[in-house]
């Protein structure tokens, strides 16, 4: 098909479930971390903040490949062999953390300073104003830039191969390398990619119209 044989074809295919499995734990891992990352940049206290932020603008100002670079050799350095595929995992984990926390920041801080007060008013604690009051909103308003930044994460993924991930731009050049037919090679990597990202694009689109929806 197209010069490629369907073991080949395949071959690139295996390579986007690897990119998928990278994507779905570097947005994990970054939810995980990215949510208290978020809370602590919007704590009143300074010095939480301030180191939250500190760690944001260290992340934010490494590029992606420097870190999976770091995390993979620095590992082995300390004596803890660890794959690519981990090693990557971590990378995606930092990176995504970075910026899922400063997405979900302004999303907390976009809630009205009038909820919480009538929250207040309702005498409930702090505890019960974020997690009733605040929260549930703050997710309504995040749904549109996390699923963009998903789409993000998908693409970004393509860096691993400096580390020998074995992803779908890694299986790509693999094919290429051995058949030197890069357009369809590479043409048939971008319509994948294309296949995972455009979906989430629509739907983040439509979420977002739908929120902004006045309604009649």
């Amino acid at each position: 098909m197209f010069g490629l044989t369907i073991d080949q074809i395949l071959y690139i295919f295996q390579g986007a479930i690897w990119t998928i499995v990278l994507s779905l734990l570097g947005f994990v891992g970054g939810t995980v971390l990215g949510l208290p990352l978020a809370m602590a940049r919007a704590a009143r206290k300074r010095w939480v903040s301030r180191t939250a932020s500190l760690y944001v603008q260290l992340i934010q100002g490494i590029p992606l490949p420097v870190i999976m670079f770091v995390v993979y050799f620095g590992m082995s350095i300390y004596g803890y062999n660890v794959s690519a595929l981990v090693a990557a995992g971590m990378a995606m984990t930092l990176y995504s953390s970075a910026f899922l926390g400063e997405i979900w920041k302004g999303c907390l801080q976009s809630v009205p300073k009038t909820q919480w007060e009538a929250g207040e008013c309702l005498a409930l604690t702090s505890y019960q104003r974020f997690v009733f009051v605040i929260l549930p909103q703050a997710l309504r308003i995040a749904v549109p830039p996390t699923v963009g930044f998903m789409v993000q994460i998908v693409k970004n993924t393509s860096y691993s191969v400096v580390i020998g991930f074995i992803d779908l731009t890694y299986s790509a050049k693999v094919i290429n390398n051995s058949t030197f037919n890069p357009f369809v090679v590479f043409t048939l990597a971008a319509l994948i990619y294309f296949a995972i990202c455009f979906p989430m694009s629509v739907f983040a689109r439509r979420f977002e119209r739908r929120l902004h929806r006045v309604p009649e």
